[in-house]
């Protein structure tokens, strides 16, 4: 169906199960992930400071890429996010959770968005890429920026670029083991490793936290989730594939464009448009009609979306929202929603489904500040 996406910004969006995949399956027999095809940008009829553009624009990346050139580039992607260690991954989200709590599990209350989900996958993202310090300060900062979708979107984004080549440069003279290493090692040019990069931290860090937000609340507000003496607690992994089907980290995305006039169940869909998908509605579609007990486990869902740009590791991604669920269930004893549930609000914008805070209070771990305890 027509949409305004952001203002002044017009296409299409697909809200069917079939649409979805329709549309996923034939990239780029069918339509194009290349934003040159899209009219009103080639135009100039998109404002630079638009949320939209920020989220849309053509990157040296595999995201943005048709053919050949996008299997170049997809491969350097699989290449180094498949030297990743599952294990290692889940001691390193583990060791970044207990840091964060210990900052907060003895006061007793803290907000789960702002002090835990939100800074979890990015500084595990940025340790997975090897940045130092300093370096991972600026990425963070322009990271958060880029993705509020404020009014400073294109400043965000152009420090977030210096911040990529930088990184670049620092492990082309001192290589190590790290996703960056492996990029460059797979061939990657500077224009493309700093698209790539932010394709990486972009697709990591904002989807993850809203993740596990929003796996989060599952746990707090949903009994079935409270377990018993007679049935035990539901495992983490459940909630979280709850959560996938039915309030994915990213409700709409994956643009494309029609290759000619294009046609879907009697909708002529006209060149020159972007068209969304709408992974929150066809993950809805009452025809797909998947029961709330039959999700756990069950990857039918677009979450991940489909297609030739599916997302290339969505074990990283699990390993990541699973362990930090864990550690904050296990380290913070009685823990319960601060504030009613109906006071929780969802981040404004087209594209990201997660919450804008999660106020909680649990049984304050008093050792921490009067005995120091190691973490």
């Amino acid at each position: 169906m027509p949409v305004e996406i952001a203002p002044g910004v017009y296409g299409y969006l697909a809200v069917t199960y079939r649409s979805a995949l329709y549309l996923l399956r034939n990239t780029p027999a069918r339509f194009a992930k290349d934003p040159r095809h899209w009219s009103d940008l080639a135009a100039g009829r998109i404002p630079a400071d638009s949320p939209a553009l920020m989220m849309m624009q053509p990157r040296d990346n595999a995201l943005w890429q048709d053919g050949a050139e996008h299997a170049r580039l997809r491969r350097a992607i699989t290449y180094s996010l498949g030297r990743v260690d599952t294990f290692a991954l889940a001691s390193t989200v583990a060791r970044i959770a207990d840091q964060l709590i210990d900052g907060f599990a003895a006061a007793g209350e803290c907000d789960l968005i702002a002090q835990y989900a939100d800074p979890l996958p990015m500084l595990t993202a940025i340790d997975t890429f090897g940045c130092a310090p300093d370096l991972a300060g600026r990425i963070i900062h322009a990271v958060t920026r880029l993705f509020d979708a404020g009014s400073d979107a294109a400043q965000a984004n152009a420090e977030l670029e210096a911040a990529c080549l930088d990184l670049t440069h620092i492990k082309r003279a001192h290589p190590g083991s790290d996703v960056t290493s492996s990029l460059i090692a797979a061939g990657l040019n500077d224009a493309e490793m700093i698209q790539t990069i932010l394709l990486l931290i972009g697709a990591a860090a904002p989807p993850s936290s809203n993740h596990i937000g929003n796996g989060l609340r599952r746990y707090l507000t949903d009994p079935r989730f409270a377990g018993s003496v007679h049935d035990g607690v539901r495992p983490v992994a459940e909630a979280l594939d709850e959560v996938l089907w039915d309030n994915p980290p990213l409700s709409n995305y994956s643009p494309l464009y029609p290759i000619g006039v294009q046609s879907f169940e009697g909708i002529y869909l006209q060149p020159g448009y972007p068209i969304l998908v709408s992974f929150a509605a066809a993950n809805g579609d009452p025809l797909l009609a998947v029961p709330q007990e039959a999700r756990a486990g069950n990857r039918g869902h677009l979450a991940f979306s489909a297609g030739a740009h599916a997302c290339p590791a969505p074990d990283i991604a699990r390993t990541i929202s699973e362990t930090a669920m864990e550690r904050a269930l296990d380290r913070l004893p009685g823990l319960g929603l601060a504030v009613p549930e109906d006071e929780l609000r969802n981040r404004p914008g087209t594209f990201h489904a997660g919450l804008t805070s999660l106020p909680v209070r649990f049984q304050p771990d008093t050792r921490l500040h009067h005995e120091g305890i190691p973490r």
